[in-house]
């Protein structure tokens, strides 16, 4: 099967980096200032999105980013489809293959809903209890929700084998100056993204065995889970500088990333 990257395929890589990389950025500073009291607020990326539509030229910001999430769902599903990464066709191979293809699909449903907001109707509500309450509701809906939950715990764990192993340094055609500080950087932020993802998995499987679709929780809700708990604001704040590292890291590979 022939490659399908070329340089359309690669700009629209890097912009899709760099709108998830913004999306993080704003999610990681609202919740550093939840955590130390200056009037942020834990949220998820529509949250963000939310948040960023209501600032200064707000809706040219909330375009572009839609745009770059438009291409970043092109370039995970070119992932998928063509193994540009070489992840193979083994059960490893294709489940990481089947996640990038999940990606592509979640990144897209954010795209569209953006649109819905610069149109000016929502598309909001809690996302994840509305789906896990959806899916109950069908035949074997209770596997299929802790499936689902096994799914993103999964992600969790990629992303913290990526970022504590150091698999990301090999995407990277980055210098060693860059790459000193760059490293410890792109580690927390993986760890941290990995953490959050074994929490939102968590509560998705705890939503299916008990079967009550309420206890499902997004990124939003995991971050306001952590601040309630006792010591909550401080480890709100170790959450939230992660998030805001992955953010770094989601640009970095905007610049740096082999595409291809």
């Amino acid at each position: 099967m022939v490659s399908p990257v070329n340089s359309k395929i690669k700009y629209l890589a890097r912009w899709g980096y760099s709108a998830r990389g913004a999306i993080y950025l704003i999610i990681g500073s609202l919740a550093v200032l939840a955590a130390i009291g200056q009037g942020g607020r834990t949220t998820g990326s529509k949250g963000a999105l939310v948040t960023l539509l209501a600032k200064p030229l707000g809706d040219v910001l909330v375009g572009l980013i839609a745009a770059g999430l438009v291409g970043y769902s092109v370039w995970r599903f070119v992932q998928a489809a063509w193994d540009v990464d070489g992840h193979g066709t083994r059960v490893k191979g294709l489940a990481i293959r089947s996640g990038l293809a999940v990606s592509a699909f979640t990144h897209l449903s954010l795209a569209v809903f953006c649109l819905s907001m610069l149109l000016g109707f929502s598309l909001g509500g809690s996302g994840s209890q509305r789906w896990t309450a959806w899916l109950l509701g069908q035949p074997f809906g209770r596997w299929a929700v802790g499936l689902v939950g096994l799914a993103v715990i999964g992600a969790g764990a990629a992303n913290l084998i990526k970022g504590i192993g150091g698999k990301f340094k090999k995407q990277f055609d980055m210098d060693r100056m860059t790459m000193a500080w760059a490293s410890p950087v792109c580690v927390f932020g993986l760890a941290a993204r990995g953490l959050a993802f074994f929490l939102i998995g968590g509560f998705i499987v705890i939503a299916g065995v008990n079967f009550e679709p309420e206890k499902a929780r997004g990124l939003s809700g995991v971050l306001s889970t952590i601040h309630r708990q006792p010591y909550g604001p401080y480890l709100l704040m170790v959450v939230a500088v992660g998030l805001f590292a992955f953010g770094v890291y989601s640009v970095l590979a905007a610049i740096y990333r082999r595409i291809g």
